[in-house]
């Protein structure tokens, strides 16, 4: 009985580690567990951004902008990114994905404290657009933006 009970709490530790640090979010999203708050969540992603040459356009911090008006919201962040090197042949090939690019991320702390940092799936946006013969800037795009989202929530 004692190596049953041994052998069953060794798999609930097991499980309980094995929990990813990413999920899926809505249709054509990833979430990332990060170990930081939002704003330094923000700060390391953007500064991984800016030490390879990406451009950034814009930093929105929507719970500053609500408590502006008069509401409240938790931590939100969103940066938006990108690199016209990789964006710009996606848009030859079809020109409505440009609605979805530059690439953006959204740091937000959810209801129990844990940060989370979300980003739209390369492959996911390459179909909503019927984007075709790109298959190695999407790949390129979507390894990218998997060690940035790294580098910014571990």
């Amino acid at each position: 009985m004692r190596h049953l009970l041994a052998g069953v709490l060794s798999l609930v530790i097991a499980v309980a580690v094995a929990v990813p640090a990413a999920q899926a979010g809505p249709d054509g999203l990833i979430m990332k567990r990060s170990k930081y708050s939002v704003t330094e969540t923000i700060d390391r992603l953007k500064g991984a951004l800016e030490a390879k040459g990406l451009t950034i356009f814009a930093r929105v911090d929507h719970a500053k902008n609500a408590a502006g008006a008069g509401l409240e919201l938790g931590p939100t962040q969103v940066l938006i990114f990108g690199n016209p090197k990789l964006g710009t042949p996606l848009m030859q090939s079809n020109r409505t994905i440009a609605i979805d690019l530059p690439q953006k991320a959204l740091a937000f702390e959810d209801a129990e404290g844990q940060v989370w940092l979300a980003y739209n799936v390369p492959e996911y946006l390459a179909k909503r657009h019927d984007v075709e013969n790109r298959d190695e800037v999407v790949a390129k795009i979507a390894g990218a933006l998997d060690a940035f989202t790294d580098k910014a929530t571990q």
